[in-house]
Parts: structure tokens; sequence; C-alpha cells
């Protein structure tokens, strides 16, 4: 009897085993939650993440190396110790956690008819944010790294040089984006484009605009002349403020900048640099009320820098006689944009390439045209007697090159690392040595691939710090002809 009841009981133990484990996949799938996320809510989520995280990182990372600011502590970075991040300074997941979305969306516009509108916008975004990465770091994980869950998890090293020139790189992407928006007839609408509000039109002038950014980047190295020159016939490229590839920041959570959420010990951390104070001051640049405040000591008259990297446990530093970030930073937030491209800059990136020959154009005109969008983009009037003064395209004792490039530095403050890139391919502005370097007295000239890549790619990582003397941040990428 008992050995009957012992078979009874596994056997209802087993019904009831497999009666859990049938259709387990079924029952706990939530019918509500789609299997993919909708290219809509990827693209916004994309667009809106990486302008967020890139702004940040150009307030407490870029800034210090464009030396815009400095930092009074946390300040390993600002010392130009670019293996130490600390409140900022790490940039390789930004653009690879969005990348890799930004292809998820990629390969639903071509896998799926309905989803084909994003294909352009898609492609697009990929040469924009690779152009960024490989700017930073030089050659990078690139062809093999966005190959989904089916691709290898330890990509290779692509040389920048290919990853700005061959197939399927960031040139070849544009002209891509741009044919498949043209070729595009379907009645089915961009959704989650907080850039443009879904305008295709408008994603091909980004388009053109990014070729002549990154034609003008690889200048140094490959004649660029031919397609710089088309692309500046068809006319179509950023040409006004209103055309910006940018989004507004509120001054609500939790669209607001980033440093008006942090604590305001954060904040005060980063105040005027010594070489941007300099450089404006000279200027007679009525920008410095917008980008920073008069001192506290001086009642509201003066604006004071500090040199870059100071050593924090040496120094002493009276918050009250330094100039802070303006209030467009932190009290009123909605001031300022994630600024993805603009027309200022591609007026500056056109001066450039007329300047140096690339072109057939009108330099000083387009240089003019960029130091007033510029001032506009800031909301500052531009001084009636700034281009004739100091700031003057032919001023004494300057380059156009010189002018174009520094005026185009200035308006890159928080625009990711932007002034510091553009100060490594050209030169210009002149930066001061830092106060305390640990970097031997040298100004990097290219971020350090992250200790997470020594673990996780160890292989192909290895191969690419030995083709920069050990992942050293004083070896110069590709394109850097300094």
């Amino acid at each position: 009897m008992k050995t009957t009841y012992k078979l009874f009981s596994l056997l209802c133990l087993v019904i009831v085993a497999w009666g859990c484990t049938k259709d387990f996949e079924d029952i706990n799938t939530n019918t509500n939650n789609p299997n993919s996320v909708q290219p809509s809510l990827l693209l916004r989520q994309v667009l809106y993440n990486f302008g967020d995280e890139m702004s940040y990182e150009g307030f407490v990372a870029g800034d210090l190396l464009s030396q815009h600011r400095t930092a009074l502590d946390f300040n390993l970075f600002d010392r130009h110790a670019l293996k130490s991040p600390q409140l900022g300074g790490n940039p390789w997941p930004v653009f690879y956690t969005n990348l890799r979305d930004n292809e998820i969306i990629l390969t639903q516009s071509r896998e799926v008819e309905t989803f084909a509108v994003y294909e352009g916008p898609a492609l697009i975004l990929k040469a924009f944010m690779t152009a960024g990465l490989t700017d930073l770091f030089g050659d990078v994980p690139y062809s093999e790294a966005f190959n989904g869950v089916g691709g290898t998890v330890t990509p290779k090293y692509d040389l920048q040089e290919d990853i700005y020139v061959k197939d399927g790189g960031i040139l070849d992407n544009l002209d891509k984006g741009i044919v498949a928006i043209t070729n595009y007839n379907g009645v089915i609408g961009l959704e989650g484009d907080i850039l443009f509000d879904g305008n295709l039109d408008a994603w091909i002038t980004f388009a053109n605009s990014l070729k002549i950014k990154a034609l003008l980047r690889i200048s140094s190295k490959v004649d660029v002349s031919a397609e710089m020159q088309a692309v500046f016939n068809t006319g179509n490229y950023l040409t006004e403020n209103s055309q910006n590839a940018i989004f507004n920041f509120t001054n609500t959570d939790p669209n607001s900048f980033r440093l008006a959420q942090l604590r305001i010990g954060d904040f005060n951390n980063f105040v005027l640099s010594e070489t941007m104070e300099g450089i404006l001051k000279d200027l007679n640049d009525t920008r410095i009320n917008k980008f920073f405040r008069p001192t506290e000591s001086s009642g509201g008259t003066e604006f004071k820098g500090l040199i870059n990297g100071i050593d924090a446990s040496s120094t002493s530093i009276e918050l009250a006689e330094l100039s802070l970030a303006g209030t467009a930073f932190r009290e009123d937030t909605s001031s300022i944009d994630a600024n993805f491209l603009t027309a200022w800059e591609t007026a500056f990136n056109l001066a450039e390439a007329a300047e140096r020959g690339l072109i057939s154009a009108d330099a000083e005109r387009l240089y003019e045209i960029g130091v007033a969008l510029a001032f506009d983009y800031w909301q500052t009037e531009v001084p009636v007697d700034y281009l004739t003064g100091p700031a003057a395209y032919t001023a004494t004792g300057t380059t156009p090159i010189q002018q174009i490039v520094t005026q185009k530095w200035i308006a890159n403050i928080i625009n990711s690392y932007e002034g510091w890139v553009e100060w490594r391919r050209t030169g210009f502005p002149e930066f001061l040595p830092v106060a305390a370097s640990l970097n031997n007295g040298l100004i990097p000239v290219r971020m350090p691939y992250p200790a997470e890549e020594e673990a996780l790619n160890a292989e192909n990582y290895q191969q690419a710090a030995n083709a920069t003397n050990g992942n050293d941040v004083n070896v110069p990428v590709w394109w850097d002809e300094n």
C-alpha cells in the first residue's frame, strides 16, 4: 500500500511538473511588449542620449582639453591623466551604445519594408557618430563592431584611414544615406526625429554639411578639393541657424542640461580657463557674458580665469575670485542646445577650405558669415566694431586660418570634444601649458582606449596598443598633420 502511494505521488509530481513547463515561454511572455523596439522609439533614444551625453562630456571633459574652462578639484583629467576619468572623460561607451542601437535601426530599415524611411538617416547618423569616435581615438573597432548577437564580441580594430575613405566608411555612408533618402518614395514618414521633425530634405542638407567637415578633417592626407567643390556647388548645406542639427534642452528634468541636475558642488568645480579668458578679452568678445559669470568678489564687473591643470592639493583657491559657468548651463538650460552640427561651423569649415585653396569661394566673406551666425547661435549681438578690430580676418599679428579656427573654437564650447580636436588638427588657438601636468608637460593628441577594452578584447586591443606606443595619448591619429 505504501509502495502504491509513492508511485501515485511520483506520478502527480510528473504531471504537475509537465503542466508547469508546458507552454512556459508563452505563459511567461508579456504580450503587451513588442519583441523588438520600434525604430521611431529607438531613433528618438539614440538622438537624445547621444546629444545629452556628449554635451555633458563637452562641459566636464572636452572643455578641459580645449581649455575653455578648468577644474578646481577631481581634476586628474585636466592635468592630462586621460586614463583616469572622474566627473567625465569616458566617451567610448556613449559612442558604442548609440552606434549599436543605430545599427538596429539600419537593419530594420533594410529588412522591413514599412521601415525603409529610416535607412538614409541611420546611415548619416552612423557616419556622424563614427567620425566623432575615430577622431578621438584613432583606429577603433568598426567593421566587426555592430554585427549584433550573431557577430563577434571581440571585433578587430580598423585603421582610421579605412574608416574614413573605404566602402562602408564615413564618406561612403554619407553618400549612401543621401541616395537612400533621394530614392525613398514611400508614404510613411520618419518618426522619432528630434533634430528635423521628420524632414528628409533637412537630413540631406545635414549630410552634405557633415561631408564638408569630414573632407576638411582629412585634407592633409587626401586630395579632397574636387569632392569639396562639388558639395559647395550644390549650395545644399547648412547656411542658417534655423537649419541647425540640434535639439533644445529644457529648464525641467529630465530634459534639462545635465549640469542643472547635479549638485551645486559639481557645477562649481568648473571655472573659466585662463586661456579662454585671454582670448575673449583680447577680442573684446561679448560672448564672455553668456559663457561665464563675473566674479563675486568684483561685484559682478570682472571676469577672471584660472590656469588649467592645477595641483589641487597644494593650490589655494578662492571661488569668489573666479568666474563660474554662465546661468545658461544651470539656471536657464532652455537657452542651450545639444549640438550635432551648425550653420556657423559649416561656414567656418568652408572659409578654411577656401583659404587653403580647396574650393573656389570668398574665404573672408564666409568667415564673416560664420562669426555672425556664431554670435546669433549664442544669443549675443555682434559688437559694431568686432570685425574691424582684433577679430578682423586680416588682423595684424594673425593669419586668416588662425582667425577662422579661433572663432570656431570659441563657439564650440560644450560641443563634445570639438575644440580640442580642431586644435589637434590646426594648432589653433595657442594653448597655455597646464600648471601641474601628469603627461610630462605635453598636451595629449588622442584619447586612450579604455581599460575594459584591454580586458574584454585583449588580442585586438594589444595590436592597437602596439600601434600607439602602448596606448599613448601623445601618438597622433592618422589625419593629424602636426
